[in-house]
């Protein structure tokens, strides 16, 4: 299935919405409005450059909280809403979803907003994080939110992940908490990220059994990268199945880390967030942070049962990911990096027929015997229609 198609009209008017739905539940005092764009800098420096300054007890600061909630926490919403609809989730009624480090109910509220067909089962949310003012603040919005009719009962719970015991649930969701759980991820060494992946993992395993679907969300930089690729293999070893990003179980193509030729490669993917709530745009430009594309990796993996792809009887065709955003080569033609069973590929072709196929998408790719010398990828052309364009 594809990946981070533009919104849904409903889901659109919704998440336009909550900008405003956020003032009316958290009203914000005219003096304090006048410093939100520099409480929002203050934050991003925190969450950043300012790691090492900012304490485990961050959302407790009611600035800082006030600054999460009206833009980070809009913005990892549009995020997930990009991203939910492409996901292969199977609920069932009564089902419990564990949401580990959720924060404000980021996950609960974009799954409501992005996916309407969940919300006529009654599903059970048990949502942790150690932040009591950011659960507070999330129960309320989602109520503001979903109303009294909604069908899921949410059950917060104040606690650090690492202790947090839990019956086995559907869904065990982790939405940006590695890369805060572990500290600054970008200095991380691998033997370190090796080490946190292996904890990650049992943590994970412990909130689930044998048929529970995982979905692990982190911003898409090289460290998370290469951590997201690592927890994959993880996963696998323990008899789960890559589900989505991937088109296949095989060795990734996208490693993460530095490789022998000094090029770092890992797998993240980016769209562009034309259709984000103006109102959020607007704070974004006011804070100095403008936000004309998303950045984001994760892996959604379950077990072995999980449905897969088919696969293709004509070995010169492959079903492939595309990864990359679109870049010209001689002569006057254009790529994209994609990953696939049989390792890196780079699909080329005419640029209408590459600009059709933006970073998430599945390809039907034509695949040749020649390598791009530059990239060591497989060099493979779009198939539409039957022909190779």
């Amino acid at each position: 299935m594809n990946l981070f198609q533009p919104l849904q009209p409903q889901t659109r008017s919704l998440l336009e919405g909550i900008p405003e739905l956020i003032d009316k539940t958290f009203p914000l005092p005219g003096r304090f409005r006048s410093t939100l764009p520099k409480d929002v800098a203050e934050l991003s420096r925190l969450l950043t450059s300012g790691r090492g300054e900012r304490g485990l007890s961050y959302m407790g600061r009611p600035a800082l909280l006030s600054a999460y909630i009206r833009f980070f926490l809009p913005w990892n919403m549009y995020r997930l809403c990009r991203m939910l609809p492409g996901l292969d989730i199977h609920l069932t009624a009564n089902d419990r979803v564990t949401d580990l480090g959720c924060g404000p109910l980021t996950f609960a509220a974009a799954l409501w907003i992005s996916r309407p067909d969940l919300r006529s089962l009654p599903l059970e949310f048990l949502c942790i994080d150690r932040s009591g003012p950011a659960l507070d603040a999330g129960k309320k919005l989602f109520a503001a939110l979903a109303g009294d009719q909604c069908l899921w009962k949410i059950h917060t719970i104040k606690s650090d992940l690492a202790v947090a015991k839990t019956k086995p649930a559907a869904l065990v969701c982790a939405v940006n908490v590695y890369n805060e759980m572990y500290g600054d991820v970008s200095r991380c060494t691998s033997d370190t990220i090796r080490r946190n992946v292996r904890n990650t993992a049992r943590l994970l395993n412990d909130c689930g059994s044998a048929g529970t679907a995982f979905l692990v969300v982190e911003p898409g930089f090289p460290r998370c990268g290469e951590f997201i690729t690592l927890l994959r293999n993880e996963f696998m070893e323990n008899g789960y199945k890559s589900i989505a990003p991937c088109s296949h179980n095989n060795d990734c193509p996208f490693p993460g880390g530095m490789s022998k030729s000094g090029k770092n490669r890992w797998c993240h993917f980016a769209f562009d967030t034309d259709d984000a709530p103006s109102a959020l745009h607007r704070l974004s430009l006011a804070a100095g942070l403008p936000k004309e594309r998303a950045v984001v990796s994760f892996l959604y993996a379950g077990p072995n049962s999980a449905e897969q792809i088919s696969p293709v009887e004509n070995p010169s065709l492959s079903t492939v990911r595309v990864i990359s955003d679109a870049f010209q080569l001689p002569p006057n033609r254009y790529g994209r990096y994609c990953c696939s069973k049989h390792g890196l590929v780079l699909l080329t072709g005419e640029k209408m027929a590459i600009e059709k196929n933006p970073s998430g998408t599945f390809v039907e790719a034509v695949l040749s015997k020649e390598k791009d010398v530059k990239s060591g990828a497989w060099v493979a052309g779009v198939m539409v229609k039957g022909k190779e364009k």
